[in-house]
């Protein structure tokens, strides 16, 4: 059963070793590397008996515990657990690692989701994850609108706004069925890789009752990230 929920985005500058030289950006990265630390330390206050980390990936597969997570396909030389050579996590679940490495957590496990998941799959899936243990919490790894980094910063993209709203929305009400109903069409047009996650999140909490907080929400790199806190209601 879900008892608690964290989402947190995945850019490989929420961690430290990528930044390199302090830049303008400093103080807004440390305003989300501080939500995701909230997020992900009231994740761990509800004591669960199961951590199930499910981020984008290329293809749905459960990865090995132990599996090492780096940074090297994007310059960095950052690593993450002990490199006994693939599999690697993808980026989603190599951020994941990073955020719970200080915690004190019990048992974890590792799921990439293919980002092309349809939204069926997507609640099998987290439905499944959820009736693993009776105590089951989520940390969901997804980055919202990536287009206007790519095609046009800076400029105005009201179509990304819009799914920005639906998105924090759904997150701040802890409104599963709002993150059910998200279209999988709009992944290639607006550069969205969280979707399958969150939907994940959605298969997971079913119809059941949470509260929630959205902890942060912004931009700061022209790409979307929310972070929102889920827990059940008493």
């Amino acid at each position: 059963m879900l008892i608690a929920a964290a989402v947190c985005p995945h850019p490989p500058l929420l961690i430290p070793a990528a930044t390199g030289v302090p830049g303008a950006h400093d103080a807004e990265l440390e305003r989300l590397r501080t939500a995701c630390r909230q997020a992900v330390s009231a994740l761990l206050a509800e004591r669960p008996g199961l951590i199930m980390v499910v981020g984008g990936a290329r293809q749905t597969v459960e990865y090995p515990p132990r599996a090492p997570g780096r940074l090297h396909d994007f310059g960095v030389p950052f690593s993450i657990g002990e490199d006994h050579g693939p599999p690697f996590l993808p980026l989603s679940l190599t951020i994941g690692k990073w955020l719970l490495a200080d915690h004190e957590a019990p048992r974890i496990a590792w799921w990439g989701i293919a980002t092309s998941t349809p939204p069926a799959g997507c609640l099998r899936l987290g439905e499944k994850l959820a009736a693993l243990a009776p105590r089951v919490a989520l940390l969901a790894m997804g980055d919202g609108p990536a287009r206007r980094a790519r095609a046009a910063p800076l400029a105005a993209d009201p179509e990304a706004d819009r799914y920005d709203d639906q998105v924090a929305g759904a997150l701040a009400a802890a409104d599963s069925a709002a993150l059910a109903a998200l279209d999988p069409g709009e992944d290639l047009p607006l550069e969205i890789v969280g979707r399958a996650a969150w939907q994940v999140l959605a298969g997971a909490a079913g119809r059941d009752v949470f509260d929630a907080e959205l902890r942060y929400r912004g931009a700061p790199f022209e790409v979307s990230y929310v972070v929102a806190s889920w827990h059940r209601a008493h």
